[in-house]
C-alpha cells in the first residue's frame, strides 16, 4: 500500500461503534484496517462491481438433451448391483 492510499486504522471496540461510517466509507473505496491490541486483523474493502452474476433461467436450452428412457425403469442387473445381490 503506498503512501497516497494509506488506510484508516481502527480498534474493534471503535470500529464497533462506528460499523455503519466505516462500511459507508469503505463503500466508497477507503481502505479500513481493525485492529486488535495495535495489530491488523481485518480489512474493510469496497466490493468489486459485477462479482456476482444472477443465473438465467433458460440460458442452457438447446445444450442439453434427455434420453427419451431417462425414466424408465432400470435393468434387474442394475438394482442388483446396488441391493448388493443378483436377481
Amino acid at each position: 500500500m503506498s503512501e497516497r492510499t494509506k488506510a484508516a486504522v481502527y480498534n474493534i471496540a471503535e470500529a464497533k461503534a462506528h460499523l455503519p461510517e466505516l462500511v459507508e466509507r469503505a463503500s466508497a473505496g477507503e481502505v479500513i484496517i481493525v485492529a486488535r491490541a495495535g495489530k491488523p486483523r481485518a480489512r474493510l474493502v469496497p466490493l468489486e462491481d459485477g462479482g456476482v452474476k444472477l443465473r438465467v433461467p433458460g440460458k442452457g436450452k438447446g445444450r442439453f438433451v434427455v434420453a427419451s428412457d431417462f425414466d424408465d425403469p432400470l435393468p434387474d442387473d442394475v438394482i442388483a448391483a446396488f441391493e448388493g445381490g443378483t436377481r
